[in-house]
Formats: structure tokens, C-alpha cells, sequence
């Protein structure tokens, strides 16, 4: 991830790895990444929905918790993107544009 600063040195930030930033105008909003897993979490809900064992039951009770915690996060990443949008525009960050909040 990072490195200790050193007295003296310039200190480094990670880079996001799947978010669209400066570094990566290319990434995917979180709302975008959060519903791509939950599609995954459908798929493979759907592979063991009929299996009766109670091993199978416990981890698709599990699935459907994730799956609501999830969707719960996709609002919050929405409102967040609709309160950056009406307060400082669309983000520029795709076009290498710096970032609507916080450093860059």
C-alpha cells in the first residue's frame, strides 16, 4: 500500500485500484463496482438455492445479507455522487480533471 515517510521526504498516497481518480480516469464509480458485485452475488445465489444441506442454507441466508447491506451502500454511494453533481458539477476526473473535494 504505502511506504513510512521518511523526516524530510514527500509523503505518497495510494492510488485507488478500481475508482476513477486522476490517476485512473478510466475507473468506475463505487455505486458501479458496489452493483457489479452484487450481480455476482445474485449469480452465485442462484447456483445454490436449491441445495437443501444446511451448509448451503446458512451461506445463502448469508447472500441475502450481504446482498441487502450492499444494495444499502449503492444508495449511499448515489446520494453521494447526486450531492457532488448538484454542488460542484459532473467529475472531470474521467478527463483528468482534479477532484470535486478533497486533495488531489
Amino acid at each position: 500500500m504505502g511506504r513510512v515517510q521518511r523526516r524530510g521526504e514527500r509523503r505518497e498516497f495510494a492510488m485507488t485500484h478500481f475508482l476513477a481518480s486522476q490517476n485512473d480516469p478510466d475507473g468506475r464509480k463505487l455505486e458501479e463496482i458496489l452493483a457489479m458485485l452484487r450481480r455476482d452475488v445474485i449469480t452465485q445465489s442462484e447456483k445454490i438455492a436449491e441445495d437443501p444441506r444446511p451448509e448451503a442454507r446458512q451461506v445463502l441466508d448469508n447472500n441475502v445479507r450481504i446482498l441487502q447491506l450492499l444494495t444499502e451502500a449503492i444508495h449511499l454511494s448515489e446520494t453521494s455522487t447526486r450531492v457532488l453533481d448538484r454542488a460542484f458539477g459532473p467529475s472531470q476526473s474521467g478527463s483528468g480533471g482534479s477532484p470535486r473535494i478533497g486533495r488531489a
